[in-house]
C-alpha cells in the first residue's frame, strides 16, 4: 500500500489538511494488526498511537470473575490513544484487536506535540473525542434498557459500519465476550434475527 493510499484508508488521516499530513508523514509506520494482538493493557502507559485501516480493535475492560465486556470500537473512522491528548497519557481500557488488518502506527508524543499546536489535528481530534462520548453514553443506555437482540443488532450494525462489508468474519463465542454475555444467549438471539430475516450466519461468519 502506497503512503497515499495509507492515509486515505484512514478517515482522520484523510481529513488533514497537506501541510499536517506532511509534518505527521515522516512519524508513520505502517504495521499489521493481528487478530487477538493486545495493543493496550489497562492503566498502561501510551507510547504508540494507532491510525487503523479496515482493523477493527476493541476496549475492553475485564471484571473481577475474568469476563470482558467492550466499552468502544476503534476503525479506520479514528485512532486509537485518545488519552494522550486529554491529559494521563494512560489506556483506561484493554485494547485489543478482533479483525485484522493494516494501520499507521506514531509516537504518541508526535501526536501531543502537534495536538498542543492548536490547529486543524487539535480541533479534529476534539471532535472525534466528541463523538466517541456520545457513542458510549449511547452504548450505555442500550446495554441497560435493551433486549440481548437489539443489542447484538446495534454492534453486528456498529462493525458492519465500521468495516463497510457485509460479511463479518467473527464468532459468537466472541461477540458473546464483547456484549459480555453468554455464548448461548448470542446464538439464540443471532437464530431471532435470522427468523426474522435481518442476518444470515453460518460458522465462523455473520
Amino acid at each position: 500500500m502506497s503512503s497515499e493510499q495509507s492515509r486515505s484508508a484512514n478517515h482522520l488521516l484523510a481529513a488533514l489538511p497537506e501541510e499536517v499530513y506532511q509534518r505527521l508523514e515522516p512519524h508513520l509506520s505502517p504495521v499489521k494488526l493481528t487478530l487477538g494482538t493486545i495493543l493496550y493493557e489497562p492503566l498502561a502507559e501510551i507510547d504508540t498511537v494507532y491510525f487503523p485501516h479496515n482493523a477493527l480493535i476493541s476496549l475492553v475492560t475485564t471484571l473481577e470473575n475474568g469476563s470482558t465486556t467492550e466499552i468502544g470500537i476503534v476503525g479506520k473512522t479514528g485512532c486509537l490513544g485518545l488519552p494522550v491528548i486529554l491529559g494521563s497519557g494512560r489506556s483506561y481500557s484493554g485494547a485489543m484487536v478482533q479483525i485484522a488488518d493494516g494501520a499507521m502506527k506514531m509516537s504518541a508524543m508526535v501526536l501531543k506535540k502537534e495536538f498542543d499546536r492548536g490547529e486543524e489535528l487539535h480541533s479534529l481530534l476534539l471532535r472525534y473525542t466528541e463523538t466517541r462520548l456520545k457513542e458510549t453514553s449511547q452504548l450505555a443506555v442500550c446495554n441497560r434498557n435493551h433486549t440481548i437482540e437489539e443489542r447484538l443488532a446495534r454492534w453486528l450494525l456498529m462493525v458492519q459500519d465500521l468495516l463497510e462489508e457485509d460479511e463479518l468474519p467473527l464468532t459468537q463465542e466472541f461477540i458473546g465476550n464483547m456484549l459480555g454475555v453468554r455464548r448461548s444467549g448470542v446464538t439464540l438471539s443471532a437464530g431471532t434475527l435470522q427468523r426474522a430475516g435481518i442476518i444470515r450466519y453460518s460458522r465462523g461468519k455473520n
